[in-house]
């Protein structure tokens, strides 16, 4: 009885120190000389450089208003969270195998991804190459510069390629925001409709006191400006983000240049400056979900669920979905409109009914 006891401590024992070595969260059994891949402390984390040998390269800064991206663009944080997070939780799990060495250190030194990772004063503190999955696809060969081992990198719940998770394109880097503005910071904002002008107007505010101006034969002739419309409009401009920049795709500057401008919208501000954006029907294609029912607010020809806006001074061309911008996009007699009343249904009465 002794005996067994004391077998079941023993292996007790072991089986923590299994545990406390291989599965702890982001503990390195292999020690940091060849494996030191994860980063536990990312707060400190100042600078990350990504590169690749094709030419590509980020770098995104912590500065005191969040992350820029290579110096002049803030930077997505998504993505910023993406990479953060894989720092602070991949561990190594098993040092490449013979069979494997030749082929993980060729996919590290021909695709692999650079990372360089810099405190907040400056210091680089460390740099690995992130290559291509492992073997069995379970995991993602990494070497730290200085080592002679590539080791097989995973993260907790996950089994597969880490090597997206560190995107080294400005598309997949750059903060997607249109509009970002808080309401109490708009003076006016104007919508100019090119082919349907009657629907345009400019909805100004001074001391909290709202006007909508637009075409007289709107304005004139229907009720009151609906002044709570108006001041709810104004908040419809923080977190107005693209889909995506389509800045050097081949064809796009001559393809929006035959396209019809839908809209042009300008936004005056107190503090931020002014803000515009030119907006342009996107022509239909094999995506576009009006190609079977028409939207009666869309031309046949065009797309009903995106367009192309210009922004920051002709400088970006990108590409936005209806959603986020329809509400944006009213029409002049709408801010004349009274709000519908919602009528709560009332419950039903209990009759009781007298059987005899």
């Amino acid at each position: 009885m002794l005996k067994t006891l004391t077998y079941l401590i023993v292996l007790a024992l072991l089986g923590a120190g299994i545990y406390f070595l291989i599965f702890k969260k982001n503990d390195n059994p292999f020690g940091n000389s060849e494996a030191g891949f994860t980063i536990k402390d990312t707060a400190a984390v100042g600078k990350i450089f990504l590169s690749t040998n094709d030419g590509e390269s980020i770098t995104i800064e912590r500065k005191s208003d969040g992350w820029q991206l290579n110096g002049k663009y803030k930077a997505l944080p998504s993505t910023v969270r993406m990479v953060m997070n894989t720092l602070v939780t991949q561990v190594p799990v098993t040092p490449v195998t013979k069979s494997a060495y030749e082929n993980a250190v060729k996919t590290l030194a021909t695709d692999g991804v650079k990372v360089e990772i810099y405190d907040r004063n400056g210091k680089k503190t460390t740099v690995f190459y992130v290559g291509g999955p492992s073997a069995n696809g379970t995991g993602t060969n990494m070497l730290l510069e200085g080592a002679k081992t590539p080791y097989i990198v995973q993260t907790p719940g996950f089994s597969g390629d880490l090597r997206p998770r560190y995107p080294t394109t400005i598309k997949e880097w750059r903060d997607r925001t249109v509009f970002n503005i808080p309401d109490e910071e708009i003076k006016s904002v104007s919508v100019l409709y090119e082919t349907n002008p009657i629907n345009s107007y400019v909805v100004s505010r001074d001391n909290n006191v709202f006007t909508v101006k637009g075409d007289p034969q709107i304005t004139e002739h229907l009720e009151p400006l609906n002044t709570a419309r108006a001041g709810r409009y104004m908040k419809y401009f923080t977190n107005v983000n693209c889909e995506g920049y389509l800045n050097g795709l081949e064809d796009i500057d001559s393809l929006i240049r035959i396209t019809k401008k839908r809209a042009t919208i300008d936004i005056e501000t107190l503090h931020m400056g002014k803000q515009h954006a030119d907006l342009y029907w996107m022509p239909i294609n094999r995506r576009s979900k009006n190609r079977l029912m028409s939207n009666e607010d869309v031309p046949d020809d065009y797309d009903a669920d995106r367009m192309f806006a210009i922004i920051n001074n002709n400088k970006d061309t990108i590409q936005i979905q209806m959603p986020s911008f329809n509400k944006i996009l009213r029409k002049c007699f709408e801010f004349y409109q009274k709000d519908e009343v919602q009528v709560k249904p009332q419950p039903t009465p209990n009759i009781l009914i007298n059987k005899r």
